[in-house]
């Protein structure tokens, strides 16, 4: 019965949603995803897997039964707003997340998805008279046609050009760069960075960058917008990425984790003074289904569940464990390895080729976890579990990373 239903979906997607993801579903033989709870979805056989893939959104797990609960409780009173009458839980969600960022970022703008939020951001930057704007090289912002601007990768940008004008892409890292281009675009610049680049490849900037960065940013009158989209809400052991060096970005954007996995959301948080135009004529940038009432519940239940059950420590602890065991794995020098990175739940393990990371991808969905690619460095495969793991399922992963990279340097030996 589980093979007819698979057979008759991928069927489907292939008339109706993507013919070119069908094909590789059956080339790759991946199941459908019937249900999922905690740290795993299940197949239509009823097989689990450990889920430590989702693109970095489920670091509650799946379902988690209060954000379930509190929504259901929504969708009894009212699940959208008329926009005309004032949504009591968007100020509720507003305030509960200013509470939790750094301090002069006041206003909230909610939107529906990472893209929406970077769009929005870039907006508002125009409205302050910022209009070009400074990226990084493989940084990932989102694909609508303004946060695709900004996204470092051609692949993604060719078959859509022209994109926006006065796009420039830095190397991530290097103040020297950045201040070239800042010096030449002075009081017209609006810098857009991620605190570690996701889909670039887990990349991490050199300690003291983003206190470079904000120097710079006054120093030339730009704007800076942090993109915490993927690396915020404890997803590095912390609330915010920025927060190891401190530093106060003029907008910062959130998303994934959001809604606790849950529901589509997320939010542009800004000063004062950016966010004034906005305040003085709020219809500048509307959606119909920002800051929906389910999805504000969503918001102010994931930063207290967060909060109470001290998930960003969790986050902390275990990405310490996962530092010192995958060191240990790099240092053994394995054939085809050529990095292991991270900090929290966060980490990418870079292979010398495409077709290494597609084994290694395939070899963890064998012994039933899933783990993510990287969009742009397809020699990375990223894993992001949940902060709910307990010490056998973190022991499990260990083990199971550990025997896949074996047998890929077995493999390659053999070659």
């Amino acid at each position: 019965m589980g093979k007819i239903e698979r057979k008759a979906v991928v069927n489907m997607y292939r008339d109706h949603v993507n013919s070119g993801f069908a094909k590789l579903t059956e080339l790759m033989q991946v199941p459908l995803q019937v249900t999922s709870n905690g740290c795993y979805v299940y197949d239509e056989a009823g097989e689990k897997y450990l889920d430590c893939g989702g693109y970095g959104v489920f670091l509650l797990g799946h379902s988690h039964p209060r954000i379930i609960d509190r929504i259901k409780q929504q969708l009894d009173k009212a699940a959208l707003s008329n926009k005309l009458l004032i949504n009591p839980e968007m100020g509720k969600a507003a305030k509960s997340l200013v509470e939790i960022t750094p301090e002069g970022l006041d206003y909230v703008l909610f939107l529906n998805s990472g893209t929406e939020a970077v769009e929005a951001g870039l907006k508002i930057a125009r409205l302050n008279n910022r209009s070009t704007i400074i990226s990084t090289k493989q940084g990932f912002h989102g694909k609508t046609l303004g946060a695709l601007s900004a996204t470092g990768r051609r692949e993604f940008q060719e078959p859509f050009k022209p994109l926006l004008p006065d796009v420039y892409h830095v190397s991530y890292g290097s103040l020297i760069e950045l201040e070239k281009t800042l010096r030449n675009h002075q009081a017209n610049a609006v810098v857009i960075l991620e605190p570690i680049q996701g889909e670039g490849g887990v990349n991490i900037p050199p300690q003291g960058y983003f206190h470079g960065v904000r120097e710079l940013c006054d120093k030339y009158e730009a704007l800076l917008i942090i993109d915490e989209i993927q690396t915020g809400l404890g997803r590095l052991g912390d609330w915010w990425g920025i927060n190891q060096e401190g530093i106060v970005p003029d907008m910062l954007l959130t998303g994934k984790i959001l809604s606790g996995g849950v529901i589509p959301v997320s939010a542009v948080l800004a000063n004062e003074r950016v966010f004034e135009p906005l305040n003085k004529n709020p219809l500048l940038h509307t959606s119909t289904y920002s800051g929906n009432p389910l999805a504000m519940v969503a918001v102010q239940e994931t930063i207290r569940v967060i909060q109470e059950e001290e998930l960003i420590l969790k986050a902390k602890k275990i990405g310490e464990r996962f530092q010192k065991f995958f060191g240990e794995i790099l240092k053994e020098n394995k054939v085809g390895l050529a990095d292991i990175r991270g900090r929290g739940l966060l980490w990418g393990f870079e292979f010398e080729n495409s077709g290494l990371s597609g084994r290694f991808m395939m070899g963890l969905l064998k012994k039933k976890i899933i783990v993510s690619t990287s969009l742009n460095s397809n020699k990375v495969v990223r894993i992001t579990p949940p902060a709910i793991l307990e010490d056998q399922q973190i022991e499990y992963i260990e083990n199971s990373v550990k025997d896949v990279i074996n047998q890929i340097a077995n493999i390659s030996v053999k070659i």
